[in-house]
């Protein structure tokens, strides 16, 4: 008898089949039971129907306690009334390992005793759907960059400079010097742009910012690409191009996961038609102003009320470009008519999720960013092998970054982007 995954139920529909799986939940009216169980592709229900069994599979299917692995014997059949459209009525069942006293019951918990049990939260049916999400996202990431032929290039997790300071890393010691936990990846995918022209790197990240909020993890993975040839135009059309991309991705391949989660995928549908809209950060403080909001002047980055209003005046991502060169990193090309701004962008997203995408332009003169790392307190000789990438055919290039926590919490229409990781690190968390 063919044991099959539950996932693949629709290509055996009529047919018997064992399936391994866990008891997720259960009822019983009587003469029948019914075990909500999962395989770690999908939910889906078991009816074990007491005249249809003998006397010792009903009474086992009464008496099943949440969490014990079993294998089940049984028809496949349709189910318009669940999510998943399948189920099992089930023959045979074989219990694998008992589950006794399993802390994460269907009634309401708390956050931090969710959190507490993340290995175990992990199963239950809205933190699978999530995952699913992230896992299409990723596995887009790869084939809309390997289909514009673009090579991926890992960069270190260590370093020994940081393109945006280090007051925000990790620091630790690399035998006899300092070393860092890497912020993002980009100097090295410059470095790589100019051997291979197109670029991706897929990586964890650190920040040590002391930041509670819902947007923020200590460590999370971002997608850096890197173009040589490109201004920043041009990369805008790459990185709307690939959020569009990453939203289809979802929308075709995990309908269960966003049905589960319940996420209106008419909504979703509109993220993907391009171009997305502009803005320019001038016109930014400007749209604020008008609508009340004093505590922000020119100059100021955006916090996350700001981001909120400015995202809700669009029905889609928005960039907002050309932020105040005093708020943003030393690297980035300066503006070719305005000493006060540079050359980049933030893509922010919907609903009040907030920034997804930071991109520029980089800086390609020697000269000037010398200068920049000068007058930004950073140490000229560790940032020596960068500052050559000025020296020996320099061209335009630009890049960004997307993070894939920020946008899986917007894609799956979750609240916190803590839930968007599988075992996530705040700030006060590392366990488990």
């Amino acid at each position: 008898m063919e044991q099959i995954q539950i996932i693949d139920s629709k290509k055996h529909v009529g047919e018997i089949v064992t399936i391994g799986a866990w008891v997720a939940n259960k009822r019983s009216s009587g003469k029948i039971a019914f075990l909500q169980l999962r395989d770690g592709t999908a939910f889906f229900q078991g009816v074990v129907v007491k005249s249809e069994v003998p006397e010792e599979v009903f009474q086992m299917a009464k008496n099943l306690s949440q969490e014990t692995s079993i294998l089940v014997t049984g028809e496949i059949r349709e189910d318009s009334r669940s999510k998943f459209g399948y189920e099992i009525g089930i023959t045979n069942i074989e219990v694998v390992s008992e589950s006794h006293d399993y802390p994460i019951t269907p009634k309401e918990h708390g956050t931090d005793f969710l959190m507490d049990h993340r290995h175990l939260w992990l199963r239950s049916s809205r933190q699978h759907a999530v995952m699913q999400i992230r896992n299409e996202i990723i596995r887009a990431t790869y084939e809309f960059f390997n289909n514009n032929q673009f090579v991926k290039i890992d960069p270190p997790i260590l370093t020994g400079s940081a393109p945006e300071g280090t007051t925000d890393l990790f620091e630790t010691n690399y035998f006899d010097q300092k070393a860092y936990l890497s912020q993002s990846g980009q100097l090295y995918m410059e470095a790589a742009a100019m051997a291979f022209g197109k670029v991706f790197s897929f990586g964890p990240t650190f920040r040590a910012e002391k930041s509670k909020t819902r947007r923020h993890l200590i460590e999370f993975w971002m997608i850096e690409p890197e173009m040589a040839f490109t201004h920043q135009e041009e990369s805008l059309e790459v990185q709307e191009q690939y959020v569009a991309f990453l939203v289809q991705s979802v929308l075709d391949n995990c309908e269960y996961a966003l049905d589960v989660l319940e996420r209106d995928k008419e909504v979703l549908k509109t993220y993907t038609k391009l171009p997305f809209p502009r803005i320019t950060y001038d016109d930014a403080i400007e749209l604020l102003k008008k609508n009340g909001f004093d505590d922000i002047e020119w100059g100021d980055d955006f916090g996350s009320p700001h981001e909120t209003f400015i995202a809700n005046s669009f029905e889609q991502p928005v960039f907002i470009l050309n932020y105040p060169k005093a708020i943003k990193p030393f690297y980035m090309k300066p503006h070719p008519t305005r000493e006060d701004v540079v050359i980049c962008a933030d893509m922010i997203a919907p609903e009040g999720y907030g920034e997804i995408i930071g991109g520029s332009e980089r800086a390609t003169d020697y000269d000037f960013l010398l200068e920049q790392i000068k007058s930004h307190g950073l140490d000229e000789k560790e940032y020596s092998w960068y500052l050559d990438l000025r020296k020996y055919g320099s061209v335009p290039h630009s890049g960004f970054g997307l993070g894939l926590e920020r946008t899986v919490t917007w894609i799956s229409g979750i609240d916190h982007v803590r839930e968007a990781i599988p075992f996530p690190r705040l700030l006060n968390r590392i366990y488990p």
